[in-house]
């Protein structure tokens, strides 16, 4: 099993792996080129979100400056907007479905280390200890500005986060959800 499947499964991984090390080598070199792309240049985009991004769907549009750990792991539907600013650390898999938007200076993350010290280091690597799990942000949700989304997250259909929440549990479908923790207000 290589360093990234034992990262998409979850498991603990080294993220000094070479492989790893130069997808996200690529994978920055990739959204510098894309964050300097001039905001009407759509075909120089598209080329590089086909490279940068695993998938995404018709009428995507992501505003820059964009960031991502390697790009690859990100999903992307349909008519989804993602503002500016956004950070999506996908060490594991990152789905935005259909109809979907996200705020500006939204953070997804898919990875966490051991809360213990002493767990956290690899005394063989630069790195800490690392484990992921995957974010699902179903169809027509809207994360609010500013909002943090941590590892294992799903967000329900049609949910409405509100700006500047962190979203510490999955939220069901069809609500409105606030807060740090992010809890759920109106149905």
């Amino acid at each position: 099993m290589t360093e990234r499947d034992k990262m998409l499964a979850g498991e603990v991984y080294d993220c000094g792996d070479a492989q790893l090390i130069e997808r996200w080598h690529l994978a920055k070199r990739l959204q510098l080129k894309y964050n300097l792309t001039d905001s009407r240049d759509k075909e120089t985009q598209k080329l590089i979100l086909d490279e940068l991004l695993g998938s995404y769907g018709e009428s995507t549009w992501i505003s820059a400056p964009f960031f991502v750990d390697y790009g690859e792991n990100i999903h992307i539907g349909n008519h989804v907007e993602i503002n500016m600013n956004c950070v999506f650390l996908d060490c594991n898999t990152i789905t935005i479905g259909d109809f979907s938007g996200i705020g500006p200076g939204v953070h997804i993350y898919t990875v966490f280390h051991p809360t213990n010290p002493i767990e956290r280091i690899d005394e063989n690597s630069t790195f800490w200890k690392s484990q992921t799990a995957p974010v699902s942000i179903r169809r027509n949700v809207w994360i609010g500005g500013g909002s943090i989304i941590l590892p294992g997250v799903v967000i329900g259909d049609g949910t409405t986060i509100g700006a500047g929440s962190v979203v510490t549990k999955s939220i069901p479908a069809n609500c409105i959800a606030v807060g740090n923790p992010c809890r759920v207000i109106k149905k």
